[in-house]
């Protein structure tokens, strides 16, 4: 925890300690419902043991009435006796229990049964004195015999009713037990899921936000990752891609940047080249100035000065572009004559290439792109000189153009579909350039790693193998898409989508 100045505290929360929350959660529920379960166990374990007492009780007093009729029956003093041992037994058992007595009935009936178990021993000990005594007459003594018995059936009735009410409370505390059982059941498979749930929004949704944001890095994206969650883990994870974004980033553009050293190398060369015309045109037309200067006319001097003056600002612009193209500057997109920016790379280059290679331009003047020229001239470049390096004799390089309205179809080749390219199926209005080449062509298992980094076919010191990653990172920076298609011995053709304006959506 950290204390901030106004003396309040920051509490980072961290997927750890929401995951050892929710098991505690659930453990104290567990331990909560075994808890209640262990005492509703141990009620009804106490009601089914008193239910063994109430039954005995009861069995107990079958047997003294059935002792009972044997005597009155037979007069034997043995029958009496245990009349007698089973009511003490009775009596002993109710003394035993009797709170539980008087849970089942009122303590009001409890007592009265007491009393009546108390006159029942009276009745009978006496009666069966008198017996032996031979004392009263018949009359009495089938009087006292109707009292006794008429006694001991209400003690056994008694014993029946407390019998069946301890019956029926066993029977609800069952049932009772298990209602209890099976809301307890749902109501913690119930509140387990919406634990389950809670977690599940709490700690895989910023997962999955940084899944989705890792996604779109694998698809080419530089963006940062941003995901809205406190957790110690998410923020360290997060902080360590944006880490290696950044460090990803600054290794692209040393990478873009060597690569257009080694491009600017080859165009200063055709800049040299280029240069040497209006240079020799400025001196050719200074030198017959000076011999002439005073026998010619006015106006032919005039056309001299002229011609300089175009001359003098062709070298100026081949310069600027040479400088633009040098420049480091921040990544700016602007709207660019395709054919004038062609032409110029072309140009550059045109002494760098093979007498025996022809480029054909096949571009509507009216064309135009939303690029960042320094970069698009860059890819221009690199793909010139690939399609050049792979002609053998006699070729041609064939750069088309298509511009597309709400592109929904693939152009006709065998290059991917760019349908099924988010960045390019999501552009309005797009312009479609290929470089066409006929030369030795590439086989399938070339063309996978075509466009990764270091990957060359060329001999050692020839190639770094990073202008077809450079010109992928740069397509893919403007938020277009480029494909390849080729077949050995008969050319490669590069297919690039790029917008022919500013997209915001892009």
């Amino acid at each position: 925890m950290l204390h901030n100045a106004t003396g309040m505290v920051n509490y980072q929360t961290s997927i750890r300690r929401k995951i050892i929350l929710g098991y505690f959660i659930v453990l104290v529920m567990i331990i909560g419902f075994s808890l209640f379960a262990f005492i509703e166990m141990e009620y009804v374990e106490r009601k089914i043991m008193f239910g063994e007492v109430i039954n005995e009780f009861f069995d107990t007093t079958l047997e003294m009435r059935r002792f009972e009729k044997n005597y009155f029956l037979y007069g034997a003093q043995t029958d009496a006796d245990e009349t007698i041992k089973y009511l003490i037994k009775a009596m002993g058992i109710f003394d035993a229990n009797t709170s539980a007595f008087g849970d089942i009935s009122h303590s009001k009936e409890a007592a009265q049964i007491r009393e009546k178990m108390q006159e029942y021993n009276m009745m009978m000990t006496r009666y069966r004195s008198a017996k032996k005594d031979l004392a009263g007459t018949d009359a009495q003594r089938e009087n006292q015999r109707h009292q006794i018995r008429a006694l001991g059936k209400d003690i056994t009735i008694n014993a029946e009713k407390i019998s069946q009410k301890e019956r029926e409370i066993l029977r609800k505390v069952l049932s009772n037990s298990r209602r209890v059982l099976i809301i307890s059941i749902l109501t913690l498979t119930i509140l387990g899921l919406l634990i389950g749930q809670v977690l599940s929004v709490i700690v895989v949704r910023p997962l999955k936000q940084l899944q989705d944001s890792l996604r779109l890095i694998s698809e080419g994206g530089f963006e940062q990752i941003v995901i809205n969650s406190k957790d110690a883990e998410v923020v360290s994870l997060a902080n360590a891609f944006n880490t290696m974004l950044r460090e990803r980033e600054l290794r692209r553009r040393h990478l873009i940047q060597s690569e257009k050293l080694a491009s600017l190398g080859t165009l200063l060369s055709g800049v040299a080249h280029e240069l040497n015309n209006p240079l020799s045109n400025i001196s050719s037309s200074c030198q017959i100035l000076i011999e002439e200067i005073e026998d010619s006319s006015l106006d032919y001097k005039r056309e001299l000065l002229s011609n300089i003056d175009d001359q003098t600002n062709r070298a100026r612009n081949i310069v600027r572009s040479l400088l633009e193209f040098s420049r480091d500057r921040l990544f700016k997109k602007d709207t660019i004559k395709l054919y004038e920016l062609v032409e110029e790379t072309i140009r550059f280059i045109q002494s760098q290439l093979p007498s025996n290679v022809r480029i054909n331009i096949d571009i509507p003047a009216d064309t135009t792109i939303y690029a960042d020229k320094q970069k698009i001239q860059q890819v221009f470049l690199n793909l010139i000189k690939n399609s050049a390096d792979a002609i053998e004799g006699e070729g041609s390089i064939q750069i088309r153009v298509r511009t597309i309205i709400q592109p929904d179809k693939c152009m006709k080749g065998t290059e991917p579909c760019f349908r099924q390219n988010r960045r390019c199926s999501m552009m309005s209005s797009v312009v479609d350039i290929r470089f066409e080449d006929n030369g030795a062509g590439m086989p399938e298992e070339i063309l996978k790693s075509i466009f990764d980094p270091f990957y060359t076919t060329k001999e050692v010191g020839k190639g770094s193998g990073l202008g077809l990653f450079i010109v992928n990172e740069i397509i893919e920076e403007h938020g277009g898409c480029i494909s390849v298609s080729s077949n050995p011995g008969k050319g490669t053709s590069f297919l690039m989508r790029l917008p022919a304006e500013h997209q915001s959506s892009l």
